[in-house]
């Protein structure tokens, strides 16, 4: 091969890899919407607890909570309207998510953290013996409590 060739080829390989990190840089820096992103950009964050981000939307009377961990990884996420609650199949903790219409559902968990509430839902975590965590959402009753706002909502 002549020193030529060799010079286009190699500047053709530093071309393709440029390209190629560029390209991954891009999509990371993307704005995305919409439940299941990492970090939506149609709705603010609403997290009551660091470490944690919450988005929500409404949609035909149906509110939307998604709650991902620091680093943006969706975590779980329900749908609710009219107290009732339905855990949506998706998050890495969405086997963790507990609600009222769960047989599991404790009312009371002795050690949470309220990670979202409006004048409506709470959504609270709670760490496990096992390192996981666990979620539980569901009517704000105490209307003290609930008039509060801990979101600013």
């Amino acid at each position: 091969m002549s020193r030529k060739g060799f010079a286009v080829s190699a500047a053709l390989l530093v071309g393709l890899m440029a390209t190629t990190f560029a390209g991954s840089a891009l999509a990371q820096q993307q704005p995305s919407t919409g439940l299941g992103s990492a970090w939506p950009t149609d709705t603010p964050d609403v997290s009551s607890m660091p470490g944690y981000h919450v988005y929500t939307w409404m949609k035909s009377g149906v509110k939307y909570i998604q709650v991902n961990d620091s680093s943006g990884k969706v975590l779980v996420a329900v749908a609710t309207a009219d107290d009732v609650f339905l855990p949506l199949p998706m998050g890495s903790d969405a086997q963790n998510l507990r609600t009222p219409q769960d047989a599991s559902y404790n009312p009371t968990p002795t050690t949470s953290a309220t990670v979202y509430q409006d004048d409506s839902v709470k959504v609270t975590a709670t760490p496990q013996v096992d390192g996981a965590m666990l979620f539980q959402a569901a009517p704000c009753t105490n209307p003290v409590e609930c008039s509060s706002h801990l979101n600013g909502n």
